[in-house]
């Protein structure tokens, strides 16, 4: 018998774990076990305590407590109880799970529309189904790790190329030989810069090389494009897009994903997407939320055009402050503050939440080029005065930690 000790599996997380000691050491909060103990408003909750304003939750149209969306959680719950207890193809397809799905159709003007148990899995099953061993997928480095998951899951040939770079996006698709099954994924708005894709541009070239192409609204859905429809909405180019994937973990307030599309051959994923065969569906009262939610979202001109300008005043007045930001202008409604490094990053955000202001911490490896950022995700529900009074905690907290 070997005297060699058996590999420690929990061996390779030793630098994070070190990392994330070497933060708590300082005695700084833990960033990423924050507890809310009531939620008041879209915009409100109590944290450790204290009556704290939400800047990083993706609540970006403050859907979470429309009153038409609560009463159609709670009719679902009352008339078909807790759960499904299985999946779609068995015993777990509802009334509300279809009108969920109607709904969708409605909204993006498509001919299908498939509702998974939550946005990471549409990625993954839509994406590791339809491109398999032998095929490519063509990628922005930055995509979500859901997409980068579904290309392992389907054992596709990944060909990422350079954030948002249109000629390094041709150049691969050139690479790849003509008559391999290709799949180009962009997301409409990319989470953690709040930085746009230039869609119009990119499916433009993938359909020059007879690429199918999937975008992920997840970010844009419900505020970005005339009716919502997201940045492929924007950029005039929805008959040229494939598939769309999306969330109810954003927008529309509660959790869920989809994909929408109008290929003639969709309805197959139903039986061959391992993900979405092999899932319990999502209970009655969260489809029932989703579709309800969808629908107003439908007519929401009125809070997009607030959000706009909610971005457009959080943007200009941190950039006066002396904040580095992420983007030049306000692209979305995430506003990203690059912060020094990850220990002045979890200095800043502790103080801001002393203040009363909840943000996102947002550390490498998920951020581009090892950045530590302070991501801030607006919703339609903040008022122009906690806009204003936002402003204010980011002055202080800035100056007292030295990074304005």
């Amino acid at each position: 018998m070997s005297d060699t000790a058996p590999k420690d599996l929990f061996s390779k997380f030793d630098e994070l774990i070190a990392m994330r000691e070497g933060i708590l050491a300082t005695g700084v909060e833990d960033p990423y076990n924050l507890v809310m103990e009531k939620v008041l408003s879209p915009t409100r909750a109590i944290c450790n305590g204290r009556d704290t304003i939400l800047l990083g939750t993706y609540n970006y149209m403050g859907m979470t407590f429309d009153p038409d969306v609560i009463e159609a959680g709670k009719d679902a719950l009352e008339n078909f109880g807790t759960g499904t207890t299985g999946s779609r193809v068995l015993n777990g397809t509802y009334q509300g799970h279809k009108e969920c799905e109607d709904a969708l159709k409605e909204f993006y003007g498509m001919d299908h529309a498939m509702v998974f148990s939550t946005g990471y899995q549409a990625n993954l099953g839509i994406i590791a189904t339809i491109a398999g061993k032998g095929d490519y997928v063509v990628l922005d480095i930055d995509s979500h790790a859901s997409i980068y998951d579904g290309c392992a899951m389907g054992n596709a040939e990944i060909v990422p190329f350079r954030h948002n770079d249109i000629e390094a996006m041709e150049k691969r698709l050139r690479r790849i030989p003509e008559d391999a099954g290709k799949l180009v994924v962009l997301e409409g708005v990319y989470s953690m810069l709040g930085d746009v894709a230039p869609l119009k541009e990119m499916v433009a070239i993938a359909k020059k090389y007879g690429a199918m192409v999937l975008v992920d609204e997840a970010h844009s859905m419900g505020f970005i494009g005339e009716n919502g429809r997201g940045v492929a909405e924007q950029a005039g180019i929805m008959d040229d897009v494939d598939f769309i994937i999306g969330t109810f973990s954003k927008s529309v307030g509660t959790v869920g994903g989809f994909c929408v599309s109008n290929h003639p051959k969709f309805e197959v994923m139903r039986l061959v997407c391992r993900p979405y065969v092999f899932t319990a569906s999502l209970p009655p009262s969260v489809v029932a939320t989703a579709a309800t939610s969808i629908r107003k979202l439908m007519h929401g001109s009125n809070k997009r055009a607030h959000l706009w300008e909610n971005s457009k005043k959080l943007h200009r007045g941190l950039k006066d402050l002396g904040f580095e930001l992420g983007t030049e202008e306000p692209q979305s409604a995430i506003i990203a503050v690059i912060m020094p490094d990850l220990q002045q990053g979890a200095m800043m955000w502790e103080a801001l939440l002393k203040e009363g202001l909840y943000v996102n911490l947002a550390r490498p490896p998920a951020t581009p080029a090892n950045m530590t950022l302070l991501r801030c995700s607006l919703c339609a529900e903040h008022s122009e005065e906690e806009v204003a009074t936002i402003l204010g905690m980011f002055e202080r907290a800035g100056k007292a930690k030295g990074i304005i």
